[in-house]
Protein backbone atom coordinates (compact mmCIF):
# COMPACT_ATOMS: atom_id res chain seq x y z
CA UNK A 1 0.00 0.00 0.00
CA UNK A 2 2.68 2.18 1.13
CA UNK A 3 4.62 1.63 -2.14
CA UNK A 4 1.86 2.07 -4.96
CA UNK A 5 0.83 5.48 -2.60
CA UNK A 6 4.54 6.66 -3.41
CA UNK A 7 4.28 5.79 -6.83
CA UNK A 8 1.17 7.88 -7.38
CA UNK A 9 2.33 10.83 -5.83
CA UNK A 10 5.92 10.13 -7.29
CA UNK A 11 9.43 10.36 -6.32
CA UNK A 12 9.91 14.09 -6.72
CA UNK A 13 7.43 15.62 -4.32
CA UNK A 14 9.42 13.43 -1.66
CA UNK A 15 13.04 13.46 -2.76
CA UNK A 16 14.07 16.38 -0.34
CA UNK A 17 12.08 15.27 2.57
CA UNK A 18 13.53 11.45 2.44
CA UNK A 19 15.03 12.12 6.43
CA UNK A 20 11.07 12.27 6.75
CA UNK A 21 9.99 9.23 5.88
CA UNK A 22 13.35 7.46 7.15
CA UNK A 23 12.69 9.12 10.79
CA UNK A 24 8.82 7.80 10.20
CA UNK A 25 9.73 4.48 9.18
CA UNK A 26 12.34 4.28 12.32
CA UNK A 27 9.40 5.67 14.61
CA UNK A 28 6.94 2.90 13.04
CA UNK A 29 9.45 0.06 14.13
CA UNK A 30 9.67 1.31 17.54
CA UNK A 31 5.98 1.53 18.22
CA UNK A 32 5.87 -2.05 16.64
CA UNK A 33 8.40 -3.46 18.76
CA UNK A 34 6.87 -1.86 22.04
CA UNK A 35 3.39 -3.24 21.01
CA UNK A 36 4.80 -6.65 20.47
CA UNK A 37 6.23 -6.71 23.70
CA UNK A 38 3.21 -5.95 25.57
CA UNK A 39 3.71 -2.18 25.87
CA UNK A 40 0.40 -0.96 27.16
CA UNK A 41 -1.64 2.30 27.85
CA UNK A 42 -3.13 5.31 25.68
CA UNK A 43 -0.41 4.53 23.36
CA UNK A 44 -1.44 1.22 22.33
CA UNK A 45 -5.06 2.05 22.74
CA UNK A 46 -5.07 4.98 20.20
CA UNK A 47 -2.71 2.34 18.26
CA UNK A 48 -5.65 -0.15 18.00
CA UNK A 49 -8.47 2.18 17.90
CA UNK A 50 -6.87 4.04 14.17
CA UNK A 51 -6.73 0.51 13.00
CA UNK A 52 -9.85 -0.89 14.24
CA UNK A 53 -11.76 2.28 12.89
CA UNK A 54 -9.74 2.39 9.28
CA UNK A 55 -10.47 -1.16 8.72
CA UNK A 56 -14.12 -1.10 9.04
CA UNK A 57 -14.59 1.78 7.97
CA UNK A 58 -13.16 0.55 4.71
CA UNK A 59 -15.16 -3.25 5.17
CA UNK A 60 -18.05 -1.03 5.34
CA UNK A 61 -17.50 0.56 1.92
CA UNK A 62 -17.04 -2.63 0.15
CA UNK A 63 -19.68 -4.13 1.74
CA UNK A 64 -22.62 -1.80 0.66
CA UNK A 65 -21.04 -1.56 -3.07
CA UNK A 66 -20.96 -5.37 -2.94
CA UNK A 67 -24.80 -5.23 -1.43
CA UNK A 68 -25.56 -2.54 -4.58
CA UNK A 69 -23.95 -4.67 -6.90
CA UNK A 70 -25.96 -7.59 -9.46
CA UNK A 71 -25.37 -10.96 -8.43
CA UNK A 72 -22.26 -12.68 -9.74
CA UNK A 73 -18.38 -13.79 -8.90
CA UNK A 74 -17.23 -9.89 -7.58
CA UNK A 75 -20.12 -9.50 -5.54
CA UNK A 76 -19.35 -12.81 -3.66
CA UNK A 77 -15.23 -11.46 -4.05
CA UNK A 78 -16.55 -7.91 -2.60
CA UNK A 79 -18.74 -9.41 0.39
CA UNK A 80 -16.09 -11.70 1.24
CA UNK A 81 -13.10 -8.80 1.34
CA UNK A 82 -15.65 -7.19 3.25
CA UNK A 83 -16.20 -9.69 5.63
CA UNK A 84 -12.49 -9.97 6.86
CA UNK A 85 -11.58 -6.19 6.99
CA UNK A 86 -14.47 -5.68 9.18
CA UNK A 87 -13.93 -8.72 11.08
CA UNK A 88 -10.44 -7.61 11.73
CA UNK A 89 -11.32 -4.23 12.47
CA UNK A 90 -13.73 -5.57 15.04
CA UNK A 91 -11.37 -8.03 16.35
CA UNK A 92 -8.41 -4.87 17.02
CA UNK A 93 -11.60 -2.38 18.81
CA UNK A 94 -12.25 -5.40 21.00
CA UNK A 95 -9.77 -7.02 21.96
CA UNK A 96 -9.62 -6.15 25.96
CA UNK A 97 -13.35 -7.65 25.95
CA UNK A 98 -12.56 -11.13 23.95
CA UNK A 99 -11.12 -14.33 25.47
CA UNK A 100 -7.72 -15.37 24.53
CA UNK A 101 -8.96 -18.20 22.12
CA UNK A 102 -11.47 -15.98 20.53
CA UNK A 103 -8.70 -13.40 19.40
CA UNK A 104 -6.13 -16.27 19.03
CA UNK A 105 -8.32 -18.43 15.92
CA UNK A 106 -9.35 -15.64 13.74
CA UNK A 107 -5.93 -14.62 13.69
CA UNK A 108 -3.95 -18.01 12.94
CA UNK A 109 -6.72 -18.74 10.59
CA UNK A 110 -5.85 -15.80 8.19
CA UNK A 111 -1.80 -16.32 8.89
CA UNK A 112 -2.37 -19.86 8.04
CA UNK A 113 -4.52 -19.11 4.81
CA UNK A 114 -1.98 -16.67 3.12
CA UNK A 115 0.81 -18.88 4.29
CA UNK A 116 -0.88 -21.64 2.53
CA UNK A 117 -1.18 -19.50 -0.59
CA UNK A 118 2.66 -18.25 -0.68
CA UNK A 119 3.95 -21.80 -0.11
CA UNK A 120 1.83 -22.98 -3.36
CA UNK A 121 2.41 -20.31 -5.56
CA UNK A 122 6.21 -20.24 -4.46
CA UNK A 123 5.88 -24.07 -5.36
CA UNK A 124 4.10 -23.67 -8.32
CA UNK A 125 5.34 -20.66 -10.34
CA UNK A 126 9.05 -20.78 -9.15
CA UNK A 127 9.74 -16.89 -9.17
CA UNK A 128 12.82 -15.50 -8.63
CA UNK A 129 13.60 -15.39 -5.31
CA UNK A 130 10.88 -18.36 -4.99
CA UNK A 131 12.63 -19.46 -1.91
CA UNK A 132 12.62 -16.77 -0.10
CA UNK A 133 8.39 -16.66 -0.77
CA UNK A 134 7.54 -20.24 0.32
CA UNK A 135 10.32 -18.99 3.42
CA UNK A 136 7.79 -16.23 4.32
CA UNK A 137 4.99 -18.64 3.92
CA UNK A 138 6.50 -21.10 6.31
CA UNK A 139 7.11 -18.49 8.56
CA UNK A 140 3.57 -17.43 8.90
CA UNK A 141 2.34 -21.23 9.14
CA UNK A 142 4.63 -21.60 12.05
CA UNK A 143 3.07 -18.06 13.47
CA UNK A 144 -0.12 -19.65 12.92
CA UNK A 145 0.55 -22.57 15.05
CA UNK A 146 2.63 -21.06 17.62
CA UNK A 147 -0.95 -18.49 18.26
CA UNK A 148 -3.27 -21.75 18.66
CA UNK A 149 -0.70 -23.32 20.52
CA UNK A 150 -0.04 -20.08 23.27
CA UNK A 151 3.83 -20.70 23.12
CA UNK A 152 6.12 -19.38 23.37
CA UNK A 153 3.75 -16.13 23.96
CA UNK A 154 0.46 -16.62 25.89
CA UNK A 155 -2.64 -15.96 23.64
CA UNK A 156 -3.17 -12.68 25.36
CA UNK A 157 -0.20 -11.41 23.45
CA UNK A 158 -1.99 -12.29 19.94
CA UNK A 159 -3.07 -8.63 19.22
CA UNK A 160 -0.19 -6.67 20.66
CA UNK A 161 2.21 -9.10 18.48
CA UNK A 162 0.38 -8.95 15.24
CA UNK A 163 -0.30 -5.00 15.00
CA UNK A 164 3.19 -4.38 15.91
CA UNK A 165 4.35 -6.99 13.04
CA UNK A 166 2.21 -4.74 10.78
CA UNK A 167 3.24 -1.38 12.09
CA UNK A 168 7.13 -2.66 11.98
CA UNK A 169 7.08 -3.93 8.85
CA UNK A 170 5.34 -0.47 7.57
CA UNK A 171 8.30 1.08 9.52
CA UNK A 172 11.18 -1.07 8.08
CA UNK A 173 9.49 -0.17 4.25
CA UNK A 174 9.96 3.46 4.78
CA UNK A 175 13.17 3.31 6.18
CA UNK A 176 14.55 1.76 3.14
CA UNK A 177 12.72 4.14 1.07
CA UNK A 178 13.55 6.68 2.54
CA UNK A 179 17.15 5.84 1.88
CA UNK A 180 16.55 4.90 -1.39
CA UNK A 181 15.11 8.18 -2.32
CA UNK A 182 18.20 10.09 -0.69
CA UNK A 183 20.58 8.51 -3.59
CA UNK A 184 17.45 8.68 -6.70
CA UNK A 185 18.72 10.25 -9.67
CA UNK A 186 16.08 13.24 -11.05
CA UNK A 187 15.96 11.55 -14.02
CA UNK A 188 15.27 7.61 -12.73
CA UNK A 189 11.50 6.60 -11.92
CA UNK A 190 10.68 5.86 -8.70
CA UNK A 191 10.31 2.08 -10.00
CA UNK A 192 14.19 1.73 -10.95
CA UNK A 193 14.36 1.35 -6.30
CA UNK A 194 15.26 -2.45 -5.61
CA UNK A 195 12.15 -2.36 -3.21
CA UNK A 196 9.92 -2.38 -6.68
CA UNK A 197 12.51 -4.75 -8.65
CA UNK A 198 12.33 -8.49 -7.11
CA UNK A 199 10.45 -9.86 -10.04
CA UNK A 200 12.51 -7.52 -12.81
CA UNK A 201 9.24 -6.45 -13.99
CA UNK A 202 10.48 -2.80 -14.40
CA UNK A 203 13.97 -3.47 -15.63
CA UNK A 204 12.83 -1.11 -18.68
CA UNK A 205 11.24 1.81 -16.34
CA UNK A 206 11.96 5.50 -17.80
CA UNK A 207 14.86 7.22 -16.96
CA UNK A 208 14.34 10.32 -18.78
CA UNK A 209 16.63 13.21 -19.75
CA UNK A 210 15.75 16.90 -19.75
CA UNK A 211 12.45 18.21 -19.09
CA UNK A 212 9.09 17.74 -20.88
CA UNK A 213 8.43 20.61 -23.23
CA UNK A 214 4.75 19.94 -23.04
CA UNK A 215 3.92 18.24 -19.77
CA UNK A 216 0.58 17.06 -19.69
CA UNK A 217 -1.44 14.84 -16.74
CA UNK A 218 -4.89 14.49 -18.59
CA UNK A 219 -5.74 13.92 -21.94
CA UNK A 220 -8.12 14.43 -24.80
CA UNK A 221 -7.94 10.82 -25.41
CA UNK A 222 -8.36 7.76 -22.75
CA UNK A 223 -5.29 4.61 -22.68
CA UNK A 224 -7.73 2.03 -22.90
CA UNK A 225 -6.94 -1.48 -20.97
CA UNK A 226 -8.45 -4.19 -22.80
CA UNK A 227 -9.25 -7.54 -21.09
CA UNK A 228 -10.17 -10.92 -22.88
CA UNK A 229 -11.21 -12.70 -19.56
CA UNK A 230 -10.37 -16.33 -19.31
CA UNK A 231 -14.29 -17.53 -19.37
CA UNK A 232 -14.81 -15.41 -22.05
CA UNK A 233 -12.18 -16.17 -24.43
CA UNK A 234 -12.11 -20.11 -23.52
CA UNK A 235 -14.66 -21.72 -26.53
CA UNK A 236 -17.02 -24.05 -23.76
CA UNK A 237 -16.20 -23.51 -20.79
CA UNK A 238 -17.11 -26.24 -17.89
CA UNK A 239 -18.78 -25.23 -14.42
CA UNK A 240 -17.54 -22.03 -13.15
CA UNK A 241 -15.08 -21.93 -10.14
CA UNK A 242 -15.19 -18.63 -9.62
CA UNK A 243 -12.22 -17.61 -8.15
CA UNK A 244 -10.07 -19.22 -10.66
CA UNK A 245 -11.83 -18.82 -13.73
CA UNK A 246 -11.56 -14.64 -12.35
CA UNK A 247 -8.27 -14.54 -12.08
CA UNK A 248 -6.27 -17.56 -13.12
CA UNK A 249 -7.41 -19.82 -15.64
CA UNK A 250 -10.77 -21.50 -17.29
CA UNK A 251 -10.80 -24.95 -18.67
CA UNK A 252 -13.26 -26.58 -21.40
CA UNK A 253 -14.87 -29.29 -21.76
CA UNK A 254 -12.12 -30.69 -23.86
CA UNK A 255 -9.64 -29.76 -21.37
CA UNK A 256 -8.01 -26.88 -23.05
CA UNK A 257 -7.26 -24.33 -20.83
CA UNK A 258 -7.87 -20.81 -21.11
CA UNK A 259 -5.97 -17.83 -19.40
CA UNK A 260 -7.06 -15.06 -20.99
CA UNK A 261 -5.60 -11.64 -22.79
CA UNK A 262 -4.47 -8.35 -21.57
CA UNK A 263 -3.75 -5.31 -23.96
CA UNK A 264 -3.04 -1.91 -24.00
CA UNK A 265 -4.06 0.92 -26.43
CA UNK A 266 -3.49 4.64 -26.92
CA UNK A 267 -5.48 5.26 -30.32
CA UNK A 268 -4.13 5.74 -32.83
CA UNK A 269 -0.10 4.93 -33.30
CA UNK A 270 0.63 2.71 -29.85
CA UNK A 271 -0.29 -0.64 -28.90
CA UNK A 272 1.26 -3.05 -26.13
CA UNK A 273 0.01 -6.86 -26.76
CA UNK A 274 2.89 -9.42 -26.09
CA UNK A 275 1.97 -12.74 -27.44
CA UNK A 276 4.09 -15.92 -28.01
CA UNK A 277 5.01 -16.24 -31.11
CA UNK A 278 4.06 -20.18 -31.34
CA UNK A 279 1.28 -20.82 -29.57
CA UNK A 280 2.04 -22.49 -25.96
CA UNK A 281 0.75 -25.85 -25.21
CA UNK A 282 -2.92 -25.47 -23.04
CA UNK A 283 -3.66 -29.13 -21.67
CA UNK A 284 -4.07 -28.90 -18.16
CA UNK A 285 -1.25 -31.03 -17.80
CA UNK A 286 1.39 -28.77 -19.69
CA UNK A 287 0.16 -25.72 -18.45
CA UNK A 288 1.47 -26.86 -14.84
CA UNK A 289 5.12 -27.36 -16.35
CA UNK A 290 5.04 -23.35 -18.41
CA UNK A 291 3.81 -21.57 -15.26
CA UNK A 292 7.32 -22.26 -13.44
CA UNK A 293 9.18 -18.81 -14.01
CA UNK A 294 12.54 -19.77 -15.07
CA UNK A 295 13.96 -19.36 -17.88
CA UNK A 296 13.74 -22.60 -19.59
CA UNK A 297 10.20 -21.34 -19.95
CA UNK A 298 11.31 -18.21 -22.25
CA UNK A 299 9.58 -18.73 -25.72
CA UNK A 300 10.01 -16.20 -28.73
CA UNK A 301 7.20 -13.48 -28.16
CA UNK A 302 5.40 -11.46 -31.02
CA UNK A 303 4.09 -8.00 -30.31
CA UNK A 304 0.68 -7.47 -31.96
CA UNK A 305 0.29 -4.24 -33.84
CA UNK A 306 -3.09 -2.78 -33.18
CA UNK A 307 -6.59 -3.87 -32.02
CA UNK A 308 -8.35 -3.67 -34.91
CA UNK A 309 -5.89 -6.70 -35.98
CA UNK A 310 -6.42 -8.27 -32.93
CA UNK A 311 -9.82 -8.97 -33.06
CA UNK A 312 -9.78 -9.57 -37.08
CA UNK A 313 -7.27 -12.47 -36.00
CA UNK A 314 -8.98 -13.52 -32.74
CA UNK A 315 -12.26 -11.87 -31.24
CA UNK A 316 -13.27 -8.62 -29.46
CA UNK A 317 -11.95 -7.85 -25.87
CA UNK A 318 -15.06 -8.93 -23.64
CA UNK A 319 -13.46 -5.88 -20.74
CA UNK A 320 -12.03 -2.77 -20.70
CA UNK A 321 -10.86 0.16 -18.56
CA UNK A 322 -10.44 3.93 -19.68
CA UNK A 323 -7.72 5.83 -17.90
CA UNK A 324 -7.40 9.91 -18.63
CA UNK A 325 -4.78 10.71 -16.26
CA UNK A 326 -1.21 9.56 -17.80
CA UNK A 327 1.96 10.23 -18.75
CA UNK A 328 2.61 10.21 -22.32
CA UNK A 329 6.45 10.62 -22.29
CA UNK A 330 6.61 7.64 -19.60
CA UNK A 331 4.82 5.17 -21.49
CA UNK A 332 6.56 5.51 -24.69
CA UNK A 333 10.11 5.74 -23.02
CA UNK A 334 8.51 1.91 -21.01
CA UNK A 335 7.61 0.33 -24.36
CA UNK A 336 10.40 1.49 -26.43
CA UNK A 337 12.65 -0.25 -23.78
CA UNK A 338 10.28 -3.62 -23.85
CA UNK A 339 10.12 -4.17 -26.91
CA UNK A 340 13.71 -4.27 -27.48
CA UNK A 341 12.94 -7.85 -25.94
CA UNK A 342 10.29 -10.19 -27.22
CA UNK A 343 11.19 -12.88 -24.97
CA UNK A 344 7.70 -14.59 -23.34
CA UNK A 345 7.01 -16.59 -20.53
CA UNK A 346 3.97 -17.49 -19.12
CA UNK A 347 4.53 -16.64 -15.33
CA UNK A 348 7.10 -13.69 -15.72
CA UNK A 349 7.19 -11.79 -18.97
CA UNK A 350 3.44 -12.30 -20.39
CA UNK A 351 0.79 -9.74 -21.65
CA UNK A 352 -0.19 -8.86 -18.16
CA UNK A 353 2.73 -8.72 -16.86
CA UNK A 354 3.64 -5.62 -19.82
CA UNK A 355 0.69 -4.14 -19.34
CA UNK A 356 0.26 -3.73 -15.58
CA UNK A 357 3.95 -2.62 -15.66
CA UNK A 358 2.90 -0.32 -18.33
CA UNK A 359 0.64 1.12 -15.93
CA UNK A 360 2.99 1.50 -13.35
CA UNK A 361 5.06 3.77 -15.24
CA UNK A 362 2.73 5.96 -16.89
CA UNK A 363 0.72 6.51 -13.40
CA UNK A 364 4.34 7.70 -11.49
CA UNK A 365 3.64 10.92 -9.98
CA UNK A 366 -0.03 11.52 -11.49
CA UNK A 367 -1.28 12.58 -8.14
CA UNK A 368 1.98 14.75 -7.28
CA UNK A 369 0.98 17.45 -5.57
CA UNK A 370 2.72 20.48 -3.30
CA UNK A 371 1.19 18.97 -0.02
CA UNK A 372 2.52 15.36 -0.51
CA UNK A 373 2.08 14.38 3.25
CA UNK A 374 -1.79 14.88 2.75
CA UNK A 375 -1.83 13.32 -0.26
CA UNK A 376 -0.30 9.97 1.31
CA UNK A 377 -2.96 10.37 4.04
CA UNK A 378 -5.78 10.44 1.68
CA UNK A 379 -4.41 8.08 -0.29
CA UNK A 380 -3.47 5.26 2.64
CA UNK A 381 -7.33 5.86 3.76
CA UNK A 382 -8.55 5.60 0.47
CA UNK A 383 -10.48 1.53 0.03
CA UNK A 384 -9.30 1.72 -4.08
CA UNK A 385 -5.70 1.67 -2.70
CA UNK A 386 -6.09 -1.06 -0.59
CA UNK A 387 -7.65 -2.74 -2.96
CA UNK A 388 -5.09 -2.12 -5.90
CA UNK A 389 -2.28 -3.19 -3.41
CA UNK A 390 -3.76 -6.71 -2.38
CA UNK A 391 -3.84 -7.14 -5.98
CA UNK A 392 -0.07 -5.72 -6.68
CA UNK A 393 1.43 -7.92 -3.35
CA UNK A 394 -0.97 -11.52 -5.17
CA UNK A 395 0.40 -10.54 -8.39
CA UNK A 396 3.85 -10.67 -7.26
CA UNK A 397 4.17 -13.95 -5.29
CA UNK A 398 2.15 -15.45 -8.57
CA UNK A 399 1.92 -13.47 -11.65
CA UNK A 400 -0.05 -10.62 -13.20
CA UNK A 401 -3.04 -12.29 -14.96
CA UNK A 402 -5.80 -10.66 -17.03
CA UNK A 403 -7.87 -11.20 -13.50
CA UNK A 404 -5.72 -9.45 -11.60
CA UNK A 405 -4.99 -6.29 -14.76
CA UNK A 406 -8.87 -5.83 -15.10
CA UNK A 407 -9.93 -5.33 -11.32
CA UNK A 408 -5.92 -3.17 -10.91
CA UNK A 409 -6.81 -1.07 -13.80
CA UNK A 410 -10.71 -0.13 -12.42
CA UNK A 411 -9.04 0.53 -8.95
CA UNK A 412 -6.39 2.94 -10.48
CA UNK A 413 -8.87 4.65 -12.71
CA UNK A 414 -11.58 5.42 -9.92
CA UNK A 415 -7.41 6.95 -8.06
CA UNK A 416 -6.64 8.76 -10.57
CA UNK A 417 -9.14 9.81 -12.88
CA UNK A 418 -11.66 11.35 -9.60
CA UNK A 419 -8.96 12.74 -7.23
CA UNK A 420 -10.94 15.38 -6.05
CA UNK A 421 -14.50 13.73 -5.89
CA UNK A 422 -16.28 13.80 -2.61
CA UNK A 423 -16.35 10.74 -0.67
CA UNK A 424 -20.34 9.87 -1.60
CA UNK A 425 -19.03 10.78 -5.20
CA UNK A 426 -16.34 8.25 -5.13
CA UNK A 427 -18.46 5.63 -3.70
CA UNK A 428 -21.25 5.94 -6.62
CA UNK A 429 -18.78 5.43 -9.05
CA UNK A 430 -17.19 2.60 -6.92
CA UNK A 431 -20.62 0.57 -6.95
CA UNK A 432 -20.85 1.36 -10.70
CA UNK A 433 -17.78 -0.10 -11.05
CA UNK A 434 -18.82 -3.12 -9.21
CA UNK A 435 -22.00 -3.34 -11.41
CA UNK A 436 -20.05 -2.99 -14.98
CA UNK A 437 -17.61 -5.72 -13.40
CA UNK A 438 -20.48 -7.66 -12.79
CA UNK A 439 -22.15 -7.51 -16.36
CA UNK A 440 -18.95 -8.23 -17.53
CA UNK A 441 -18.38 -11.57 -15.78
CA UNK A 442 -22.42 -12.61 -16.60
CA UNK A 443 -21.81 -12.03 -20.06
CA UNK A 444 -18.94 -13.55 -20.26
CA UNK A 445 -20.20 -16.68 -18.64
CA UNK A 446 -23.60 -16.76 -20.96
Amino acid sequence: MLKLAFLLIGPKSFRSRWHVIAIVGVLLIGLGLALAAGMSGIIAALTYAALGVAFIAGGLVTLLGGLSAAGGADRRLALVKAGGAIVAGVLVLTSPLLSDWALALPFAVVFAADGLNRVAAAHVFRVRGWGLFALYGAAELALSAMILAGWPLPRDSNTPLCVGLFLGLSGWLLLRLGLMLRTLEDEAAILNLPIFSSRGWYDNAPVLVGDDPAPRTQHDRPLVVRIWTAVGSAAAPVDRRPVLDRYVAAIDRNGVVSTGHSALELAPDLYISHYPAVEVDRSSVSILTALRAGAENDVAGRFLPSYAEEVADWQPADASVELWHYDLRRLRAFWAGYRQDNTYNLANRNCSVVVASALDATLEGALATRFPWLKLAGLLMNPDVWMASLIRSRANSMSWTPGFVLDYARALSRIVDRPSLSWTERFRGFVKQLRSGNDDMETAAS
